[in-house]
C-alpha cells in the first residue's frame, strides 16, 4: 500500500510541474507575440523532469527574462481563475515573493485538463500580467485573504488570495456601479452581475462600459491586471553589466544569463572573469561557463568538465543539465562519456542519458542501448526514455539492434519502439530471430492501437501464428474494461 501512495504522490507532483512548465511556455510565446525577446531565466521552468535522488537548490529567480527590456516575469499557471500564491510565514525562502522585485511581473495563465494522464494539460490563450510592486502593496495593506492549507499535500503553507471578480464567459460590459459590475454573456445574452467587494475588501474595476471581455479575464481587483504587456526595448549590454555589481545573487545570475546570449567581446571577457572568480556563487559561475561553451570557447567546456568531476553531486547534475542545453556539436561527446563512465555516480549518468534524450541525436542510440545492461535502474530508465525520443528519427536503426542485443537491451529497445507508434509489421517480422525476440515483437505490437494494424496483422498471422496469437491476446486484455481497474 505504501508504494501505491508514493506513486500517487509522484503523479500529483508531476501534474503540478507540467502545469507550471506548460504555463511558462505559453507566457514565453505571448511575450514574443508582444515584441519581447524572452529567455528561460530559471533553469527547468519549461520542463517537468523530476530529479528524485539529487535535490538541486538553484538560485531563486523569476522564470523568464526579456533581453530587449530587461524585465523579469514569473509565470503562474492556475487550474481555476484567481490571483493566488502559496506562502510560508515561517520560512523566508518560501515566501510568495521570494526572488522577486517590485519591477518584476507575474504572468497569470489558466490550465485545463485534456485527458486522464498527469501530463494531459493545455493552457488557455489569455495571459494576464500583474505588477509585483502592486501585489506587495496590497499584501502589506492587508487587502488580501489568507487561507489555511487543506492538508499535507499543500506543504502546510498559507495561500494568499488577492480578491478579484473574474469573467466566467465571453461577453460585453454593460454597467458599472460603485457596488456591482454587469456584463452580457455572448452565448445567451444573459446578464451576469459581479460584486465589487469580496470579504469586505473593495475591488477596483479594470474595464469600462462597452468593453468586450473574454472568459477568465480579471474584471475588477485590488491590483491592476492586463493582457497587454508591451516591450520598451530599453535594455542594453550595459544594463546587464551593471547588475554584476549587485549584492543579490539573483541579479548577478540574471546578468550572466543575459550576457551569455550577447555575442560581444566585452560580454565574453566579463563571463570569463565571473567564471574564474572564486568568491562567486557556483551557479553564477556555471552559467558563465555555459555562455562561453555556447560560443564554442574551450575554457567554458573545461570548467563544465571540471565540475563534472567535482565533490558535490548537485553541481555535477547541474553541469549535465547545462550540457543538454548546449549545441550537440559541442556537448554530445561529453554527455556520451559521462553516460558510459562507470566511475561516475549512477544518478549523474542517468542525468546524462536524460540530456541526450533532450538533444534527440540519432548518434546517441548505441550508447543508450549499451546502458540497458547497467545494474542501476535509474540509468536504464532514463536511457529508455531518451531512446524513445530518438526513435522518431532513427527507428529503423534502433529496431535493427534488437536481433543482436542481449535480453535487457531488447526490453529497452522494445519499450522505446512501442511508445513511438507508426510501426512497420514487416520490419518487426524481420527482427524475430529467436523466441525471446518473438516475445518482444509480440509486446511491441500488442501495445499498439488494434484498429491501426488490422490490415497488416494478417501478414504476421501467415508468418508466425504463435506471435499473432500472443498479439491478439494482448489486444484483448488491454482493451478490456477491467484493464487498469484498482481495488480501492
Amino acid at each position: 500500500m505504501a508504494n501505491r501512495r508514493s506513486f500517487k504522490a509522484d503523479d500529483s507532483f508531476l501534474e503540478k510541474l507540467c502545469i507550471g512548465a506548460f504555463g511558462t511556455k505559453a507566457v514565453i510565446h505571448d511575450l514574443s507575440r508582444q515584441g519581447h525577446k524572452p529567455i528561460e531565466l530559471e533553469r527547468g521552468s519549461t520542463n517537468y523532469k523530476i530529479w528524485k535522488n539529487i535535490k538541486i537548490k538553484r538560485v531563486r529567480v523569476p522564470d523568464i527574462l526579456c533581453l530587449n527590456c530587461g524585465l523579469r516575469i514569473e509565470a503562474r499557471a492556475k487550474t481555476k481563475p484567481e490571483i493566488s500564491m502559496s506562502h510560508s510565514v515561517s520560512d523566508p525562502n518560501r515566501g510568495w515573493d521570494k526572488g522577486l522585485c517590485d519591477n518584476d511581473a507575474v504572468a497569470l495563465s489558466i490550465s485545463s485538463k485534456t485527458g486522464n494522464g498527469p501530463t494531459d494539460w493545455c493552457i488557455e490563450s489569455l495571459i494576464q500580467y500583474l505588477p509585483v510592486g502592486e501585489l506587495r502593496k496590497a499584501f502589506r495593506e492587508n487587502h488580501v485573504v489568507l487561507e489555511k492549507p487543506k492538508g499535507a499535500e499543500e506543504g502546510f503553507e498559507l495561500r494568499v488570495v488577492w480578491p478579484s471578480s473574474i469573467a466566467s464567459n465571453n461577453g460585453k460590459v454593460i454597467d458599472i456601479t460603485p457596488y456591482r459590475l454587469k456584463f452580457r454573456r455572448t452565448s445567451d445574452d444573459r446578464v451576469i452581475s459581479l460584486s465589487l467587494s469580496k470579504r469586505g475588501i473593495d475591488l477596483t474595476p479594470l474595464v469600462r462600459v462597452g468593453d468586450e471581455i473574454v472568459k477568465s479575464q480579471i474584471l475588477a481587483s485590488v491590483i491592476p491586471a492586463s493582457s497587454s504587456f508591451p516591450c520598451s526595448s530599453r535594455a542594453t549590454e550595459e544594463t546587464f553589466l551593471s547588475l554584476l555589481a549587485s549584492y543579490s545573487v539573483a541579479d548577478r545570475y540574471a546578468a550572466v544569463k543575459a550576457l551569455s546570449h550577447l555575442n560581444s567581446l566585452d560580454a565574453v571577457e566579463v563571463l570569463r572573469r565571473r567564471m574564474n572568480d572564486n568568491t562567486e556563487h557556483i551557479y553564477v559561475k556555471l552559467e558563465a561557463s555555459a555562455g562561453l561553451a555556447r560560443l564554442c570557447l574551450n575554457d567554458g567546456m573545461d570548467f563544465i568538465n571540471k565540475t563534472l568531476k567535482g565533490e558535490y553531486l548537485e553541481h555535477r547534475l547541474e553541469a549535465v543539465i547545462i550540457l543538454g542545453e548546449i549545441d550537440p556539436g559541442i556537448s554530445h561527446d561529453t554527455l556520451i562519456s559521462v553516460l558510459l563512465d562507470k566511475g561516475q555516480h549512477p544518478d549523474i549518468r542517468a542525468g546524462a542519458a536524460w540530456a541526450l534524450g533532450e538533444q534527440r541525436r540519432p548518434s546517441s542510440a548505441d550508447a543508450l542501448i549499451e546502458s540497458f545492461l547497467e545494474l542501476s535502474e535509474p540509468i536504464r530508465i532514463e536511457a529508455a526514455r531518451a531512446l524513445r525520443k530518438i526513435t522518431q528519427t532513427s527507428k529503423k536503426h534502433i529496431l535493427s539492434r534488437l536481433p543482436s542485443s542481449e535480453d535487457d537491451q531488447r526490453a529497452g529497445i522494445a519499450w522505446a519502439i512501442s511508445k513511438s507508434g507508426d510501426i512497420e509489421v514487416d520490419a518487426l517480422i524481420g527482427a524475430m530471430v529467436d523466441d525471446d525476440a518473438r516475445r518482444w515483437v509480440a509486446y511491441i505490437l500488442g501495445t499498439q492501437n488494434q484498429e491501426e494494424y488490422l490490415s497488416e496483422i494478417e501478414l504476421l498471422r501467415s508468418k508466425d501464428p504463435e506471435v499473432y496469437f500472443a498479439v491478439t491476446v494482448l489486444w484483448k486484455i488491454f482493451s478490456s474494461w477491467i484493464y487498469g481497474l484498482e481495488e480501492y
